[in-house]
């Protein structure tokens, strides 16, 4: 074997380095740094290790995130997303900064009149003002509501029952509770912690004894039939005023047809007697137009006139006849005379007989 062989061989065979324990430590702090860091991030946002341990925390949408640091309020005010925090040192909580409805529950009162009652649930939408976020948790803590609504609602639920009767609170006033309740709420919100804004207030019917109950549940149905018996009066008395309007519609209607007819009669009794007043002044012109001119004639009708114009008359009748034997006329004068006379007397009679 030559020698580069042999030292090929000597090569080969030199074992290799093993590890140091140091090494193998670094690693395993690596590693366990990793878990921590991990293991801090992924702990729950609700626990509350998270909130003193987590370096990074996240806000929800919707809410703000406050911090404490050695139990002191900072001013700092985070918005929905990720941020990050001194572990151990500084505290965070998220707080709600849209619409919340609190439930408050279980609410004993005693009325006026010393019966006690209970109101199972109140609802109240409200809502935290961005703005006044620190002002409010630097007063009243995280739990400002249960200040400001929970104990409130007891209390103003409280004085309202004690100022008034069971029938009033029950039935009377009942739809007024919803409105005074957040009145009274909003009042002392804008006075002492004005950050706080309510929305509405829904006040369920509260629960009475079993007996008062039945007493009110009689009076209800007592007061409803007595409500349907009003209205089937009230319609009752619609529909007699509807039938006497519509009565009275008609009559109206009828007399107006009355009345056109009757100037139609007037009317036509007005042409009438214009017609007739008209043809009476026709009438009358005639006859008054033929007395004249029966006057006239009388006057006219002279013996001599008419023996004129029985002359004249013969004189146009003039013929000629030829022949062997022509006729004769005789004129006498005495029967021309008697005629004329007989002509007048007719004629005086006529204009006696129009007089």
């Amino acid at each position: 074997m030559d020698p580069q062989q042999q030292g090929v061989g000597a090569t080969q065979a030199q074992p290799r380095p093993q590890p140091q324990p140091g090494d193998s430590s670094a690693i395993l702090a690596v590693f366990l740094t990793f878990i921590a860091i991990v293991s801090l991030i992924l702990i729950p946002s609700s626990s509350s290790i998270k909130s003193s341990l987590a370096i990074l925390h996240q806000i929800p949408e919707g809410h703000v995130g406050v911090y404490w640091r050695g139990g002191a309020l900072l001013e700092t005010i985070t918005h929905p997303g990720f941020h990050l925090k001194l572990p151990l040192i500084t505290h965070y909580e998220p707080v709600q900064v849209t619409l919340q409805t609190d439930q408050v529950t279980d609410i004993p009162c005693g009325t006026k009149g010393g019966v006690m009652i209970n109101f199972e649930k109140i609802e109240v939408v409200n809502r935290l003002r961005k703005e006044y976020v620190y002002e409010t948790l630097r007063d009243y803590g995280v739990q400002y509501d249960k200040t400001w609504i929970y104990d409130k609602i007891h209390h103003e639920i409280n004085q309202f029952c004690s100022s008034h009767s069971l029938q009033q609170v029950y039935i009377d006033v009942f739809d007024q509770i919803d409105e005074k309740m957040k009145d009274a709420l909003q009042v002392d919100c804008t006075r002492y912690a004005p950050g706080i804004e309510i929305i509405s207030v829904r006040v369920t019917k509260p629960t009475i004894p079993d007996r008062i109950r039945r007493n009110f549940e009689q009076m209800e149905e007592e007061r409803t039939r007595k409500v349907a018996e009003k209205e089937a009066e009230t319609s009752k008395k619609m529909a007699i005023s509807e039938a006497e309007k519509n009565a009275n519609v008609s009559k109206i209607l009828m007399e107006q047809k009355l009345m056109e007819k009757d100037s139609a009669r007037k009317q036509e009794e007005i042409d009438n007697q214009m017609y007739l007043a008209r043809q009476r002044g026709l009438a009358d012109a005639d006859f008054y137009r033929v007395l004249k001119e029966a006057e006239a004639n009388k006057l006219m009708l002279t013996p001599e006139y008419l023996e004129l114009k029985f002359i004249e008359a013969i004189a146009d009748n003039t013929k000629i006849f030829f022949g062997e034997k022509v006729p004769s006329m005789i004129l006498d004068q005495r029967l021309l005379g008697n005629f004329l006379q007989e002509i007048s007397r007719n004629t005086s009679m006529k204009g006696s007989a129009y007089a």
